[in-house]
């Protein structure tokens, strides 16, 4: 279904972007504008989970949802990603990695499909793995002072964004392995 909760709770992390990007040029202190951006990203992250679990126990799973919702990921990740490189508190290259790695596996994923092999790239422990530790980098960062004044949250949110940075390429090999027997096999 195009419009349901689950798929709603979706749609709200697309519509979210513009929301948390626009929070840094409102005309608001930095530690305000850090911590609204944080707070936004918490709850929408926070949809991804629920949306999966709410479209399960509603018995409203639905391709269209199923489509979505990794899309919905990637487009917040990489925002807030790019966001984050402009106010210098995370590296080019870390952004060069993780969104890199989210375009050369949805190409594999598309390009599997059209063999008929999507199950050889079926998404697997690791990338998700690499999405939570994404999602605990990026609030983190966004919020980019002492959290109760004890958690420096930058520091804290540079390594773990680098730890999803070496977790984002471990993924793409472990995806890339899945299908090179697909890729020989259509070579020959």
């Amino acid at each position: 279904m195009f419009f349901n909760l689950p798929t709603l709770m979706t749609w709200a992390r697309i519509v979210a972007i513009p929301l948390i990007v626009g929070v840094f040029y409102l005309p608001l202190d930095p530690a305000s504008r850090n911590l609204i951006a944080t707070v936004m990203f918490v709850v929408f992250a926070a949809t991804d989970w629920a949306d999966g679990y709410l479209a399960r126990k509603l018995n409203q799973v639905s391709a269209f949802g199923a489509f979505l919702d990794p899309v919905a990921d990637k487009f917040l990740i990489c925002a807030c990603i790019l966001v984050l490189v402009h106010l210098g508190r995370a590296d080019v290259f870390v952004a060069l990695i993780i969104i890199g790695r989210e375009i050369a596996i949805s190409a594999l994923r598309e390009w599997m499909a059209r063999l008929g092999a999507a199950k050889s790239v079926a998404v697997h422990m690791i990338g998700k793995l690499k999405t939570v530790v994404q999602m605990v980098a990026i609030p983190f960062l966004l919020f980019d002072g002492r959290l109760f004044g004890i958690i420096d949250t930058h520091v804290w949110g540079v390594w773990l964004i680098w730890i999803a940075a070496v977790m984002t390429v471990w993924s793409m090999v472990y995806y890339l392995q899945k299908a090179l027997p697909e890729i020989r096999a259509r070579a020959k």
